[in-house]
């Protein structure tokens, strides 16, 4: 094997596993032009964060959570940032509350690899704080060319930080949820936050309203109500 070919392998190999790592279920291979493989519009993105030290919150940070799921979902969710879990796994919603994420896009008759789930910012805010303004402002263009690479027909906002992040308002999310907002022509639909729905778990109440939002969603998908909010 020529030093030409090998470095070749080497470079796909590295492409496989970098694709798998994003959540991609099919993994395409782009012709190669001058030693390098062709990236995707997510992948661009990923490429442009690097390894960010933009605002504070890298001097904490284990792992940059980026993102994961179907790179041309219809459906993607977007949280507030990632958690203690989230930060040691690099990946997005894989705590407690990321199980009942999963939960809720099992009931609506997906998985989530069906879908794609990102975060206002990439890196674990101390303490799980809420994100401040200039950490937002910071992460916001990178999730704005996620949202772009994906293209997805609707957004579901997670809570009240993303909601507002997302839609440059500020509201209470019981006041914002249940009612889809335009965002540069994508219908965002505001909900509560899942680590909010088990911190309330003895008020059956919000989990109700937050199954009617999906609900609403999956009818703007033109998917059929599965009737399965019970299990959440």
């Amino acid at each position: 094997m020529t030093d030409e070919s090998q470095n070749w392998m080497e470079q796909a190999r590295n492409y496989l596993e970098y694709q798998v790592n994003l959540g991609f279920r099919e993994v395409l291979l782009s012709r190669v032009e001058e030693n390098r493989i062709e990236l995707s519009p997510l992948e661009e993105v990923r490429e442009e964060l690097g390894e960010c030290t933009r605002c504070p919150l890298h001097r904490t940070r284990h792992s940059i959570v980026f993102g994961e799921g179907n790179s041309r979902a219809r459906l993607m969710f977007i949280g507030e940032g990632p958690g203690a879990d989230e930060d040691r796994q690099g990946r997005p919603f894989v705590g407690r509350a990321g199980q009942l994420l999963t939960r809720m896009i099992q009931a609506m008759g997906l998985e989530r690899v069906d879908v794609y789930i990102a975060n206002i910012v990439k890196c674990r805010p101390p303490e799980n704080r809420n994100p401040e303004p200039l950490e937002i402002r910071t992460c916001l263009p990178f999730l704005e060319g996620q949202i772009a690479a994906v293209a997805p027909k609707v957004i579901v906002a997670l809570g009240r930080v993303a909601a507002c992040a997302l839609l440059d308002i500020k509201d209470s999310i019981s006041k914002l949820r249940g009612e889809f907002r335009d965002r540069n022509g994508i219908p965002v639909m505001p909900t509560y936050h899942p680590s909010f729905l088990l911190r309330a778990e003895p008020d059956k109440r919000h989990k109700a309203e937050a199954w009617a939002d999906l609900q609403k969603v999956m009818a703007l998908l033109d998917r059929p109500d599965s009737g399965s909010g019970d299990n959440l």
